[in-house]
């Protein structure tokens, strides 16, 4: 395995048409050799509020407030980002870029809370085996850029792919303006 991609996005290419992750950007929290984990910031459930699954979380989301579908892995279970006003690292921190980390669910909210400035609340996530992630790179699934702190609390989350695309330098910006369907073209 090469260098880790936490705190990087994955942001789809062209030629990957699955549909769990077509146009998506991907924030990748771990990787390591045994595998990698993310999830997909573009993706929010528009029907799921966050007060009917963590209402305690609902006053610190980013718009527009609902649940994002993470991934299509274990998609009954919950992840959250949170970006703190103050960055204090403890043994439990899960930093993934700036002063964002993935909460510990298992603490108790009243110990999170004030440290907090916003969050985003995750339905499952993307994962990847050992050695997976890797092929599906040299098959040029996905293009590596870095993420700013600006894209993880993205208020309009359905226009992220063009826009971390738009703003890359050289020809990885063209992207940005393909058509969703390149037979209309």
């Amino acid at each position: 395995m090469a260098e880790s991609l936490a705190g990087k996005l994955l942001v789809a290419s062209l030629s990957l048409t699955d549909p769990n992750f077509f146009r998506t950007v991907v924030l990748m929290c771990m990787h390591d050799e045994d595998g990698a984990l993310g999830v997909v910031l573009n993706r929010p459930l528009d029907q799921e509020p966050i007060e009917g699954h963590l209402p305690q979380f609902a006053p610190l989301a980013a718009p527009p407030g609902v649940v994002f579908q993470g991934g299509p892995v274990q998609t009954g279970s919950a992840l959250v980002l949170g970006r703190h006003h103050d960055w204090v690292m403890t043994p439990t921190t899960n930093a993934v870029v700036g002063r964002t980390a993935l909460l510990d669910l298992a603490r108790p909210f009243d110990e999170l809370q004030p440290t907090l400035a916003e969050v985003r609340v995750f339905a499952g996530y993307a994962g990847w085996t050992a050695g997976q992630l890797e092929s599906e790179l040299e098959q040029e699934a996905w293009f590596v850029v870095d993420a700013s702190e600006r894209d993880l609390f993205s208020g309009e989350p359905e226009s992220l792919w063009r826009e971390v695309l738009r703003r890359q330098p050289g020809k990885l910006a063209m992207f940005a303006f393909a058509p969703a369907d390149p037979n209309v073209n």
